[in-house]
């Protein structure tokens, strides 16, 4: 059989109801990772819905503790056709965050899946019971068309608590650093830029989430009584917030502000399109760093968020200047970034202002990652998906979103290919979360052609010299 066969597999599974109904099962899991609580939903998960199915397509599997308390487990699955052969990696999640049941519209719930035209509704759907979906039925297909050999061996890694900063996940792969070894990674996360073009992106923006606080006093004073004798914590940190970034959103402290955005990156993202979108916000112009596009402002850029800001009761004021005031606060931030140091240089650019009673605290972090755009690797799956789908897709080095790709590409020492399956206005972590059907069945074509060439003798850059093949067209 050959690569058309593998690709119309694909489809078939699609077309005739069976990716619906593996989805359907998958949905109706309540996965909720985000409780602080493992349930045995996450167990279950993985023993009763993916296990089964792996070990059809000749997979070994293996589920593993979660060494934090409260985490939910792991599976590893491994399907070895030679200890010689090169290995691919392979991630997702399946758990997802809260329900948010009461807050759907009306005739949905978010553990069932519901068709209304084009979208397939259901927690998970997008983010990432449904991507990692795809991604499993591609493979299915590529191993039909192949009479059940790859010509490389295949690891899948699925964890069940990445929506709550995935505990254990770190430690697990130290652990199991010898089953997980591989020489690429290709995994499904996050959104597309856009619905109507595929997306690969080769990393993500790190971030770290920090909370300001000033703590004046125990209680709230009367305002008539104390106004004007009395420091108000909530106008003392709104000004220590707006030394960070100024009124547009730019970056006031020199040391979180990126390096220069590298030309091969630059010219990835120049003709990158960010919005538009039927339900997309628009973009505000003028807000961010000066002299970027909104693609660069977005995936090769820094930004300081402030997500909340507390203080007295905004919902019921009183006339009392409150006793304190708290910000919580997020850097978002890209490859070059000294964010292990934030506290430190948060402390530092506060107490040269004056602000020295604000404390600092950084509450979560993870690290910025991105594989190099001129890697053989990006080459090689731009000219297989535009080889599968007919048109190039947009390339990103880095998601403006986190994930946990830093494990993978700097702990496992990886090449990281992404290739997402939602679209911006997927409404994830949002009640009436869903799936476009039209890149679901697209999707599962893009990555049985990904399955496919990894397995074309002299095409994939698993060494040096592999891309002289022309079996795949030039881009």
């Amino acid at each position: 059989m050959t690569r058309t066969d593998a690709l119309a597999s694909a489809a078939a599974y699609f077309d005739d109801g069976g990716f619906f109904a593996d989805l359907q099962r998958r949905i109706a899991f309540r996965t909720e990772s985000d409780t602080g609580t493992a349930t045995p939903a996450l167990e279950a998960y993985l023993r009763s819905e993916l296990v089964p199915p792996l070990e059809a397509l000749g997979f070994g599997c293996e589920l593993i503790a979660n060494p934090v308390a409260g985490g939910g487990p792991f599976l590893i699955a491994r399907r070895i056709e030679g200890a010689e052969l090169p290995t691919v990696l392979s991630y997702g999640h399946g758990d997802v965050v809260s329900g948010q049941d009461a807050h759907w519209a009306e005739g949905l719930s978010p553990w069932s899946l519901t068709v209304r035209g084009e979208r397939w509704y259901g927690r998970g759907t997008a983010d990432n019971k449904g991507q990692h979906t795809v991604n499993l039925g591609g493979l299915a297909a590529v191993l039909r068309a192949r009479g059940g050999r790859l010509g490389y061996n295949v690891t899948w890694l699925i964890e069940m608590g990445e929506e709550a900063a995935s505990p254990g996940l770190q430690a697990v792969c130290e652990q199991q650093r010898e089953k997980l070894r591989a020489d690429l990674l290709i995994a499904c996360d996050g959104p597309r830029v856009s619905a109507t073009r595929p997306t690969l992106f080769l990393g993500s923006r790190g971030a770290v989430n920090f909370s300001l606080r000033l703590r004046a006093r125990p209680r709230g004073y009367h305002s008539g009584n104390w106004g004007g004798v009395l420091a108000n914590p909530a106008t003392v940190l709104s000004h220590a917030v707006a030394s960070l970034a100024d009124a547009r959103g730019r970056i006031l402290v020199e040391a979180l502000r990126p390096p220069p955005i590298p030309a091969p990156v630059r010219a990835a993202l120049a003709d990158i399109a960010i919005g538009g979108g039927a339900e997309d916000p628009a973009l505000d112009a003028g807000w961010g760093e000066p002299g970027l596009s909104p693609a660069e402002r977005l995936m090769a850029w820094n930004t300081i968020e402030v997500l909340a800001f507390g203080a007295g009761s905004a919902e019921r004021p009183v006339n009392a200047i409150p006793g304190q005031a708290v910000a919580h606060c997020q850097l978002r931030f890209v490859v070059g970034t000294p964010w292990q140091a934030l506290a430190q240089i948060v402390r530092a650019h506060l107490d040269a202002r004056g602000f020295e009673q604000v404390e600092v605290e950084v509450t979560l972090a993870g690290a910025a990652t991105r594989l190099d755009v001129e890697n053989p690797w990006v080459d090689w799956a731009q000219r297989s998906i535009a080889h599968s789908c007919g048109q190039r897709a947009d390339l990103l080095p880095n998601l403006a979103g986190s994930l946990p790709n830093d494990v993978f590409a700097g702990q496992l020492g990886l090449p990281t290919l992404w290739v997402p399956h939602s679209y911006p206005a997927c409404a994830q972590h949002a009640p009436n979360e869903h799936l476009l059907a039209p890149l679901v069945r697209e999707g599962l074509q893009l990555m049985a052609g990904l399955y496919w060439d990894l397995g074309a003798e002299g095409q994939a850059p698993w060494q040096a010299g592999a891309l002289s093949s022309t079996s795949l067209p030039s881009l």
